[in-house]
């Protein structure tokens, strides 16, 4: 069985950032009601969105935030491939849906691409890509093949001579 949990550092940052505004302004105008509910509700994200936890066992791989929220299950027998990516800035941090797929991620670039029977993809975050490739490998998921290398193209001399 393989577990492994991720920390969302960047999330920390900012909600670190925007509670130091909260506690200036809970100092400079008292603890009013908006400013409470606005503190709980940081804290209450904070809470459910503080890491992504990846779970492998011998049937499925499973998903989720913080405490369990917002998780997903794949049985293994209905994944095709599983391969290393790199994610960019337009994956974002959080649960959303790509180009490539639904991405979940909290933190860093580096994911896992998994590839499911129905065409469906899914890129999970990890700061562990070997440790999660290596766990579904054990458990006979099948993995990308490297691409292979392609020559230098040819060049095509033109005269664009009139």
């Amino acid at each position: 069985m393989y577990q492994h949990k991720q920390y969302a550092v960047f999330i920390f940052f900012v909600l670190a950032w925007i509670g130091g505004f909260v506690a200036l302004a809970w100092n400079l105008i008292g603890a009013d009601a908006p400013l409470m509910i606005f503190a709980g509700i940081l804290v209450l994200v904070g809470f459910l969105f503080h890491g992504l936890t990846i779970k492998v066992n011998d049937s499925a791989i499973s998903w989720a935030f913080g405490p369990g929220v917002a998780g997903q299950s794949v049985e293994l027998s209905e994944i095709t491939e599983a391969k290393a990516v790199q994610n960019s800035y337009r994956h974002g941090i959080g649960m959303r849906i790509t180009h490539d797929g639904w991405v979940y991620s909290v933190s860093g670039f580096s994911a896992v691409q998994l590839t499911l029977k129905d065409g469906t993809m899914y890129r999970l975050g990890t700061n562990d890509q070997q440790g999660l490739l290596s766990a579904l490998k054990q458990n006979d998921v099948p993995m990308a093949q490297p691409e292979k290398q392609q020559s230098e193209p040819k060049v095509v001399k033109r005269n664009n001579m009139i």
